[in-house]
């Protein structure tokens, strides 16, 4: 259907223009990326890139220390990788709406990791998103390895600006989107107790509770 000329047509939404954010703070972090010691970068590199395992990791350690705990704890520890998981899909959503185009696209810097496709949006950070998630839900369920997580999750954003993947506000709003759902996931797991109550009666104690 064809609209009458004095009718506009609906606009997309318009993409965010990163660089004129702090493009400046990218270039001279990049820039410092290129001047440092080889084995600087490499180890940034690799942890930009592999780190994320850890998060894995220290939320297995997370739920096996918790199964002696409370039933809301164990609840709270089980439901960790799923806030992950969902707050990696609210990250994704909101890049699809605001299509920010990669820094190293639009500045044509020279970066450590190559750069990603045109239609890999960089607002917010993915890496950022799922650090942090998993870094609150690990600080509700056990203090000390969320500090542990928590250092890890800051360490990761920056790397990957380090790396040349996004932006300085890319992996601050990746950050800020992360934890916040993983607060309010987590938390709300805590209703599942009842749950975690019956499997300790059930063939699923061992998941809930030590032999």
């Amino acid at each position: 259907m064809t609209l009458p000329a004095h009718v506009p047509a609906p606009r997309a939404l318009p993409a965010l223009d990163g660089a004129s954010l702090d493009g400046r703070l990218y270039t001279r972090v990049t820039g410092l990326a290129g001047r440092s010691p080889g084995w600087l970068d490499t180890l940034v590199s690799h942890w930009s890139a592999y780190g994320l395992g850890l998060f894995a990791v220290l939320m297995l350690a997370a739920w096996w220390r918790a199964r002696p705990g409370n039933a809301p704890r164990i609840a709270m520890a089980l439901a960790a990788p799923v806030a992950v998981v969902l707050a990696y899909a609210a990250n994704a959503l909101i890049k699809a709406l605001v299509r920010e185009q990669r820094p190293c696209r639009t500045l044509h810097t020279v970066t450590l990791e190559a750069c990603p496709g045109p239609d890999d949006w960089s607002f917010p950070s993915n890496h950022a998103a799922i650090a942090a998630a998993a870094a609150v839900a690990l600080w509700l369920v056990d203090r000390g390895l969320g500090s542990i997580a928590a250092l890890a999750a800051l360490l990761m954003a920056l790397s990957r600006v380090w790396v040349g993947a996004h932006y300085p506000h890319d992996v601050v709003l990746g950050l800020v989107v992360g934890a916040a759902v993983g607060w309010c996931l987590t938390l709300a797991a805590r209703r599942g107790a009842p749950l975690v109550e019956r499997a300790r009666a059930s063939r699923l104690r061992p998941l809930v509770a030590p032999r």
